[in-house]
């Protein structure tokens, strides 16, 4: 149950086939799912309505546009107040190489995914990030070698 929306097996299958490939249209779904076309792309609709589907976007060879290095940036802070916390996620949400920003629990305030050509370009985030807030620590790993990486959600969970 999503909110007030209850999603049955037929809703999971279509989120499961949109979740691969979203480009697909609506009467190849349908067909996948059982439905017929109006059936399957009314319950699409539903599920944007219900914010469920969130957006649809293409999903690029971060090689081939450049931005091969991954970099895992963990960020200790002494500062908690409300004002810090704004700057420094401004200075992040402004720096297009992360694409990844999240909030810790335990030893780590903060992860950052940031995506990069080369070390060099990373050192000019890096420098970017400490230039806009005072950071206590910041730890930066370089992924050797990705070995799963994917959007699709588990939809196992589901009630």
């Amino acid at each position: 149950m999503i909110g007030a929306m209850k999603l049955d097996s037929i809703d999971l299958r279509i989120l499961d086939i949109l979740q691969q490939d979203a480009t697909q249209q609506v009467a190849d779904i349908a067909a996948q799912v059982g439905l017929s076309t109006t059936p399957c792309w009314r319950r699409i609709q539903r599920l944007k309505e219900a914010g469920v589907i969130t957006r649809q976007v293409a999903l690029l060879d971060a090689q081939k546009v450049n931005v091969g290095v991954t970099v895992f940036v963990s960020v200790r802070t002494n500062q908690h107040s409300q004002a810090w916390f704004d700057t420094f996620k401004a200075t992040v949400q402004a720096i297009p190489e992360v694409v990844e920003f999240y909030r810790m629990s335990g030893d780590v305030d903060y992860l950052l995914r940031v995506v990069v050509p080369d070390i060099a370009a990373y050192d000019r985030v890096y420098k970017r990030l400490i230039a806009g807030t005072q950071l206590h620590d910041v730890s930066s790993s370089f992924a050797m070698e990705e070995l799963k990486l994917t959007t699709a959600l588990p939809l196992s969970y589901v009630r």
